[in-house]
């Protein structure tokens, strides 16, 4: 079976093109960073971890006492809210300490704006119609 790019199929990816500033080669890197932050926003923990550092940048052993959580499970969400972008860290010594990423914070917030964005491409096919 051929695969064939309808009209439908271009259109979106060139907004995805304009948009986002991706080649159609990293379409799927961008669905894939676009699903890291998401990923960092849809845990409890997470979310207090981000509400802690609203006031700046923390330090590891900090955020720990006060989530009352092992460093093995800070470990684990502090590279998860990383590799979303969302925080930054840096090393002192054998401390690490985060801080919200200025960067970060804006790109999840373009991101929720745009796929929550009625699209302006249009379907021409009629489904639903007999």
């Amino acid at each position: 079976m051929r695969e064939i790019l309808t009209k439908l199929d271009v259109k979106h990816i060139l907004y995805h093109i304009d948009i986002f500033g991706c080649e159609v080669t990293s379409l799927i890197t961008t669905y894939e960073k676009q699903a890291k932050v998401f990923k960092a926003l849809c845990d409890e923990k997470r979310l207090r971890i981000l509400e802690l550092l609203r006031d700046g940048e923390e330090c590891a052993c900090i955020l720990g006492e006060q989530l009352d959580m092992p460093q093995s499970s800070l470990s684990y969400h502090m590279k998860v809210l990383c590799e979303s972008g969302i925080v930054d860290s840096r090393q002192d010594g054998k401390w690490t300490h985060y801080r919200i990423s200025e960067s970060g914070s804006n790109f999840a917030i373009e991101l929720l704006k745009i796929i929550t964005t009625t699209s302006i491409v249009s379907s021409t096919t009629n489904c639903c119609k007999k």
